[in-house]
C-alpha cells in the first residue's frame, strides 16, 4: 500500500470511530496507527508512523512514544598524559530506550506541570531513577543529564516537540519517526486528551519495532551462539585478508 493510499485509509476509519463515537457515546478519545509493526531490514535508512484519531470535543491531544525501559551504562573519559580514558562509570537500572513527545500546542500551555510530571510530558519530566546510593543526588543528576544527552545525540530521544495536526475539530493525524539506530523491543504509544491542564482521556496502542529477514536471523544466531558466531567472523577475516594480499601480490 502506497503512502497516499495508507493515509487515505487512515483518515477513513479515523473519520468512522469519529461517526460511530458520536452516536454510541462512545469514549472521548480514539486514536490508531497506519502500522503496528517498524521492520528493521538490511538498508533501513528510517521511517515514519503515522498516529491518526478523533476526539468527541475540542481538546488538545499530546502523544508519547516510549521504548522498552533498559538498563544503561554510562562512561566519563578523562585526558591522562595525553590519552583518553573511562575514569567514571554511573549504571541506570532502567530508562527507556526511545522518548518521544508530539503536542497539538506548546506543553506548558497544554497540561499544569503536576501533570506534565506524573504522565512524564517533555525529557525534564522524563521517569529515569537516579542511582542515588551510588552517588550523591546532585552528581546523580548530573550524570541522568548526561545520559539524556547522549540519547539525544544518537537520536532515540527527541529533543523537540513534535507536532499534531487538527483536520477540523475532532479529527487529528501525527507523524512519528524512528531512526535508522532506532532500538528494538516492545513500544508504547500513548495518547492524552487534555482539556483546562487536565487529562480527561487517555489511551495506550503497542508498537513491535523488530529486525526482519536475513539481519534477524544474523543477530539471533550471534545472539544464541555468541562463541560460534565470533569464530566464524574471524575465519571469514582471515580468509578475505589472505584473498586481498594473494590478489594484490599477483597484481
Amino acid at each position: 500500500m502506497t503512502p497516499g493510499r495508507r493515509l487515505l485509509h487512515a483518515f477513513l476509519l479515523a473519520a468512522a470511530l469519529c461517526l460511530a463515537g458520536g452516536q454510541a457515546r462512545a469514549a472521548e478519545l480514539v486514536a490508531d496507527l497506519s502500522n503496528h509493526l517498524v521492520a528493521i531490514t538490511t538498508g533501513f535508512a528510517g521511517t515514519d508512523v503515522l498516529l491518526f484519531g478523533a476526539v468527541e470535543q475540542p481538546g488538545e491531544v499530546v502523544v508519547i512514544v516510549r521504548g522498552p525501559n533498559v538498563p544503561i551504562r554510562m562512561h566519563r573519559k578523562s585526558r591522562i598524559a595525553g590519552i583518553w580514558m573511562n575514569t567514571a562509570t554511573m549504571s541506570f537500572d532502567s530508562a527507556p530506550s526511545f522518548y518521544a513527545v508530539n503536542a497539538s500546542a506548546p506543553l506548558d500551555k497544554v497540561a499544569r506541570p503536576a501533570v506534565r510530571e506524573r504522565h512524564a510530558m517533555g525529557l525534564e519530566n522524563l521517569d529515569i531513577p537516579l542511582p542515588r546510593a551510588k552517588a550523591s543526588p546532585n552528581i546523580a543528576q548530573e550524570w541522568r543529564d548526561a545520559l539524556v544527552r547522549a540519547k539525544a545525540r544518537k537520536g532515540h530521544y527527541a529533543r523537540a516537540v513534535g507536532s499534531v495536526t487538527f483536520l477540523g475539530a475532532r479529527l487529528f493525524r501525527s507523524n512519528v519517526f524512528f531512526p535508522a539506530n532506532v532500538p528494538t523491543g516492545s513500544y508504547t504509544v500513548e495518547v492524552y486528551l487534555l482539556r483546562e491542564g487536565q487529562v480527561v482521556s487517555a489511551q495506550t496502542t503497542p508498537l513491535i519495532v523488530s529486525k526482519v529477514g536475513v539481519e534477524a536471523e544474523l543477530f539471533d544466531f550471534a545472539y544464541e551462539y555468541s562463541a560460534t558466531y565470533g569464530a566464524v567472523a574471524i575465519l571469514i577475516a582471515l580468509v578475505a585478508g589472505w584473498l586481498a594480499h594473494t590478489l594484490f601480490r599477483k597484481a
